[in-house]
């Protein structure tokens, strides 16, 4: 009985030492684990014929842009929610060198068009081994039904400047209240005139006061052309909530997306989201005239970035209607 009550007192011991061993932390100076490795496989997407209904035959390309051969690859493509793909992956046989490409094929199901414009987003992934050693990499490929608007101004939907001497039709706070036409004036900013931000140039509206002069963001798609470094837009906020997320779509049917704010056109500190002060006015205009001498009303610039390398097409605003643009423009 002794020897028994040893052993076990043995195998207590044992097992707790195992486990101060297993939670202990890892040694001072141990290897941390490797960095992910950032994919440079480029994966491209054919043009999909949206004209249906039919069906589209769609080729995805990829190019082996790693130090190593490429082998395994196994390519998955899809389409809009509810458009049927054939196949949904497709496995490329044999092994590509450095700067080889390889294609796969699949066929998708179009739909019947509908009245309006409308977003078509299509996602291409390529698992593999070998290559640059990442093991996957995915692409996407945006295309349109129907048109954006043809600018900004064809998306104007509110009321923002008016006279002082006819404060009546205003309301860009949802209140009544707007800018004041004169007092713009006096800051530099007129019907029409130029407006330097964040290196950009941009229009001033050139509309009459108590017209609609401006866009509260509601996932407008408007059309904008031209490459540079940056997309900057022109405007203030109401509340203390106008942020978003402009996406800007490429000619080659790629895009970007980028986080922007405006500060509230008063009260709010200046530099609230990381935006520019453009101007600043002194009151506004209420309902019944002009009002709040002496404190600012202002307007903003903020810029999302872009590829520089890449054709602008049309840039889609936030749905987010406290966030109120007057114009915007492409930067160097």
């Amino acid at each position: 009985m002794r020897t028994v009550r040893t052993f076990r007192s043995l195998g207590a011991a044992v097992v707790a030492a195992l486990l101060v061993i297993v939670s202990a932390p890892a040694a001072a100076g141990a290897e941390p684990p490797p960095e992910p490795v950032a994919s440079r496989t480029e994966v491209s997407i054919s043009s999909v014929d949206l004209d249906g209904p039919a069906v589209s035959t769609v080729k995805v390309t990829v190019k082996n842009a790693g130090p190593q051969r490429m082998r395994s690859l196994r390519v998955s493509f899809a389409g809009p929610a509810g458009w049927a793909v054939q196949p949904a992956v497709t496995s490329v046989a044999g092994a590509f060198g450095v700067d080889a490409t390889a294609a796969a094929e699949f066929r998708i199901q179009v739909p019947e068009k509908r009245d309006g414009f409308a977003l078509r987003t299509f996602t291409a992934t390529a698992a593999y081994a070998g290559g640059d050693g990442a093991g996957s990499a995915t692409a996407t490929r945006t295309q349109t039904n129907g048109a954006p608007l043809a600018d900004l101004a064809a998306a104007y939907d509110n009321v923002g400047i008016t006279d002082e001497g006819n404060t009546g039709p205003g309301d860009y706070d949802g209140e009544g209240n707007s800018f004041s036409a004169q007092k713009l004036a006096a800051a530099g900013l007129e019907p029409g005139g130029r407006v330097e931000a964040l290196g950009a140039e941009l229009t001033w509206p050139d509309v009459a006061p108590g017209t609609k002069d401006n866009v509260t963001g509601a996932g407008q798609a408007i059309t904008l052309n031209g490459k540079g470094s940056k997309l900057v837009l022109l405007g203030s906020g109401v509340t203390g909530g106008a942020t978003g997320t402009a996406t800007v779509y490429y000619a080659d049917g790629t895009s970007t997306r980028g986080p922007f704010g405006f500060p509230n056109w008063s009260f709010d500190p200046a530099d609230a989201h990381g935006a520019t002060l453009v101007a600043s006015t002194d009151g506004r205009n209420r309902p019944d005239g002009y009002g709040n001498a002496g404190i600012a009303y202002r307007v903003f610039a903020h810029s999302v970035p872009l590829d520089p390398a890449k054709q602008v097409e049309f840039v889609v605003l936030p749905s987010n209607r406290n966030v109120h643009v007057f114009d915007m423009a492409i930067a160097p």
